[in-house]
């Protein structure tokens, strides 16, 4: 009966004992991120954000959520980050900047009040902004993504950095977005129907054959030289006052509907002689090649 009751004791103090554990490790993972990335921790330290002034790959997260701008751009001297894990804590910043590191991965869907995003020069393959509703910029250039997920999603976006990266394709199916560039990519189909707002789109050097910016009416600024264009119609672009489609195929060309245009850039389009304007129609800045002229009329 003695053995009974000792047996019994014990065994209520090992259960006590794995409880508090238990609990104890669920209240440090209540107060504590987890930031296994030193460089990342590093910089966070240096800017006084890791309060505790310590690389232990944890901070806390009373002190990530009274971050409302992350700037991890200043780390020349703590190396490039490769890991984000934790950003995920950072739930009231609302500018993110971190450009130039090694990052192949990021999980943004609990910084919900995030309105600039500036990513550019990482090694990303993909992102997926669904959750960041109140973005206005964003900029991930000079990554490697081929694929970008939730654009349609923000309501508010305005401004749309995807150069210098591996789409193919891509469909702009988000009708606030006014800033576009997506040059340097391996783009052979781009679809802005849905753009309804685009003002300014820079496209140079990808693979497009054709385009159609018909449901573009407020496009201003058309930057598309150094693709494989053999025809354009601007008809429906009549806000139109900057156009560069140099070194493209162009064969024809009628630019008679686009009255405000201010800077005309058509050159090196071998095939490409004559472009068509309207008879009182005045471009101030115009670049063409020896072989090509502006007329009224041409076949």
């Amino acid at each position: 009966m003695h053995n009974i009751k000792i047996a019994t004791i014990i065994f209520i103090l090992i259960t006590s004992c794995f409880a508090l554990s238990c609990s104890n490790d669920e209240t440090i993972n209540d107060i504590y991120l987890d930031i296994p990335d030193g460089h990342f921790e590093n910089i966070l330290v240096e800017q006084g954000i890791d309060s505790d002034g310590i690389i232990n790959q944890k901070m806390l997260k009373s002190d990530a959520a009274k971050v409302n701008l992350l700037d991890l751009n200043h780390s020349a001297n703590f190396g490039e980050i490769t890991d984000l894990r934790g950003i995920e804590g950072f739930i009231n910043i609302k500018s993110f900047y971190a450009t130039g590191q090694k990052i192949e991965t990021v999980d943004l869907s609990y910084n919900t009040k995030l309105d600039t995003l500036i990513l550019n020069g990482n090694n990303l393959t993909t992102i997926d902004i669904s959750n960041n509703i109140n973005l206005v910029l964003l900029d991930i250039q000079s990554n490697e993504l081929s694929t970008i997920n939730g654009l349609s999603k923000l309501k508010k976006l305005k401004n749309v950095n995807l150069s210098f990266n591996n789409f193919e394709e891509i469909s702009i199916n988000n009708e606030s977005i006014e800033v576009l560039l997506i040059s340097h990519n391996l783009l052979k189909s781009i679809n802005t129907n849905d753009a309804v707002n685009l003002k300014n789109v820079l496209i140079i050097l990808n693979q497009l054959t054709t385009v159609d910016f018909s449901s573009n009416t407020l496009l201003e600024t058309l930057v598309i030289s150094g693709n494989k264009l053999q025809n354009i119609n601007l008809e429906n672009n009549t806000s139109l006052t900057h156009l560069y489609s140099s070194s493209n195929l162009l064969n024809t060309l009628d630019i008679s509907k686009n009255p405000k245009l201010i800077d005309l850039r058509v050159d090196r389009n071998p095939d490409l002689t004559c472009i068509k304007l309207e008879s009182r129609q005045n471009i101030p800045t115009v670049s063409l090649s020896d072989y090509q002229e502006l007329n009224t009329s041409c076949n």
